[in-house]
Formats: structure tokens, sequence, C-alpha cells
């Protein structure tokens, strides 16, 4: 594997991670110009579907945020450091 594939990989997981919080943010902003009712109803006191999906919106953007870290950190680092240490220019 060369650099420019190892750069590639690490382009192709970046974005489908993007594309995964953006459909996430763009489905919740939809769902919440569409239907206004569901968003409303009323979980428990305090707590509406409405705020429990965004904080779910949140904590997949935190989720997919650590999902490529950890793939950069296991994989991507360590085909880099495999190349430099291959004598591959940087």
């Amino acid at each position: 594997m060369n650099l420019e594939q190892v750069t590639r990989q690490r382009w192709r997981i970046a974005v489908a991670l993007s594309v995964v919080v953006l459909v996430l943010y763009f489905g919740f902003i939809l769902f919440v110009a569409f239907n206004r009712e569901a968003v409303g109803r009323m979980l428990a006191p305090g707590l509406s579907v409405g705020i429990l999906l965004g904080a779910l919106v949140i904590v997949a953007a935190w989720l997919t945020t650590w999902v490529y870290v950890h793939w950069a950190n296991r994989h991507f680092d360590r085909q880099v450091e495999r190349l430099r240490a291959d004598g591959a220019p940087r």
C-alpha cells in the first residue's frame, strides 16, 4: 500500500462518517420542520421527543468522531509509520 492509497482510504472513511452525521442532523431538522406534533410529544415531564432526538444527534456526532479517531489511531497511523519506515517520501 502506498501513501496515495492510504490517503484515499482516509478520505473515504472521513467522507462516509461526515455523510452519516449530515444525514442525522438534516433528518432531525426535517423531522422537526414537518412533524411538530410528534416532536412536541412529551415522554416524561420536561422531556419531549424533540429534546431526546436532539441529544441523540449530538451523541451520534461524538460517536462518529470516536469511530474516526479510533480507526485513525489503529490503522491509518500504523500504515503511515510503515510507509515512513520503508522510506516513502513524507
